[in-house]
């Protein structure tokens, strides 16, 4: 009958081995997780920005054919259209209401991200 090795003795051999293979093995992993959580992250930022830029253009687009249309027709453009006349004062000066909206969004984002996160700070 073939000498039993108890499971103990494995442990003892096994456990070193595993501890110099291992380690590396982890640290790579979870460096590689975070690397990808904060591309990841990034690159959601951009295409939200895109988006609200989109959604400001037309905005501003649409603010003007209704500023327009209503000087072709001789109606009061003072406020636009459609319902949105709560929002008439909100573009005073040269840029559209959509892109001045937009700008004090964006400087609102930035005022309450001041302390930023742990994952920008590393970069």
């Amino acid at each position: 009958m073939p000498p039993v090795v108890p499971p103990f003795l494995i442990g003892l051999i096994v456990a070193p081995l595993l501890k110099r293979l291992g380690k590396p093995l982890m640290r790579g992993i979870v460096k590689t997780s975070v690397g990808l959580g904060i591309e990841v992250k990034r690159a959601v930022h951009e295409a939200s920005e895109g988006i609200q830029d989109l959604a400001a253009e037309a905005t501003a687009e649409v603010l003007a054919v209704q500023m327009t249309h209503g000087a072709e027709h001789g109606t009061d453009t003072s406020a636009p259209q459609g319902g949105t006349t709560g929002r008439a004062e909100a573009g005073t000066g040269s840029a559209p209401p959509a892109a001045a909206a937009h700008a004090a969004q964006a400087g609102s984002e930035s005022k309450a991200r001041g302390a930023g996160s742990a994952a920008a700070k590393v970069h």
